[in-house]
């Protein structure tokens, strides 16, 4: 094991090997061949090629060193393409900040069995007078960035849970094509993270009819790893167990404190609307994502059920049980 593993567990270090085809003795010629081709993009400016910095990309490409490469171009690709996204990006951004408080991503502290955070979004928390969706986006893409410097998140990867409950048609108005492409390229196609799953619950019909809009932006892959839950939690619960989850998803947990991440990524600033000024692209060293943080401002999603009650699924749900449309990896 070299340094760039020692925050593998040795369980995660078998699945790195066994999985993404990590080699400890070659790592280091892996990371230099994926450097090597930085020389072949002059056109875009390679911020980092550290050597932890490139392992994340060997990790959420197995260690493919073209797509890993790739992937790391992309990644500096899409910020270069969409300068404003990154400007001030950091949590005490007004709009990042509100999306944060929101709920924009929400994080729970529990793993699930392969060892993946859970990432949750409850959509009619949208407030759209207080920032816009791409202000989600950027809040989203700075929470992955914090996270994905934990190496065992690298590995095992993420969880992504979209509560659709009483997301209206006007709400859901607002996915344009562009919209829906700026995501996907930002999350499918230039971030350096493995997707095991996305979750819709609870969804509306016309959140089926995104999927004709977004279906051009995917990849074959990419298709299989949506599941259309609707109100049929107990298939949720077959791949994602109740004992981990909030109370809004069936699961044996309190309802979901929507300021819990907020204040990981905010702390002190959390109350503070007095805006200061870091570089944009620094990120938190290290985040305590397990530490013990009270309730405040709770908010709670309208699908609230009580611990371990789970909702049964109406026939005309039946056939989009589990229906696969969309994975990140």
């Amino acid at each position: 094991m070299t340094h760039l593993q020692a925050g593998l567990s040795p369980e995660t270090l078998e699945k790195a090997r066994l999985e993404l085809n990590e080699n400890p003795d070659t790592l280091h010629q892996d990371i230099q061949e994926v450097r090597d081709m930085v020389i072949t993009r002059p056109d875009i400016g390679f911020l980092r090629t550290d050597d932890a910095f490139i392992l994340r990309f060997l990790r959420a490409r197995k260690f493919n060193h073209f797509e890993a490469f790739r992937l790391l171009a992309q990644y500096f690709e899409y910020r270069q393409q969409n300068l404003d996204m990154f400007k001030n990006f950091k949590a005490t951004d007004p709009g990042i900040k509100q999306g944060l408080k929101d709920g924009f991503p929400g994080v729970l502290s529990n793993l699930d069995h392969f060892g993946r955070k859970i990432l949750v979004l409850f959509a009619a928390n949208w407030d759209q007078s207080r920032y816009t969706l791409v202000d989600i986006l950027r809040a989203i893409l700075l929470s992955l960035e914090a996270m994905i410097e934990d190496p065992e998140l690298q590995v095992n990867g993420f969880v992504l849970i979209i509560d659709w409950s009483n997301f209206t048609f006007k709400q859901a108005s607002k996915l344009t094509p562009s919209m829906l492409r700026l995501a996907i390229e930002g999350l499918q196609d230039s971030f350096p993270a493995r997707f095991g799953g996305i979750h819709f619950v609870n969804q509306p019909w016309y959140i089926h009819a995104l999927y004709t809009v977004i279906r051009p932006f995917l990849k074959e892959k990419t298709r299989k790893r949506i599941f259309l839950h609707g109100n049929n939690l107990n298939s949720l619960h077959q791949l994602i167990h109740p004992e981990i989850l909030p109370s809004e998803f069936g699961g044996m947990l309190p309802p979901y404190d929507m300021g819990t991440w907020a204040r990981t990524l905010l702390d002190h600033e959390y109350d503070d609307e007095n805006e200061y000024s870091v570089d944009s692209y620094t990120m938190p060293a290290k985040l305590d994502m397990e530490k013990d943080l009270s309730p405040k401002n709770m908010k709670r999603s309208q699908s609230v059920v009580d611990p371990g009650v789970l909702k049964h699924n109406d026939k005309n749900e039946d056939d989009n049980t589990q229906q696969p449309l969309l994975s990140l990896d």
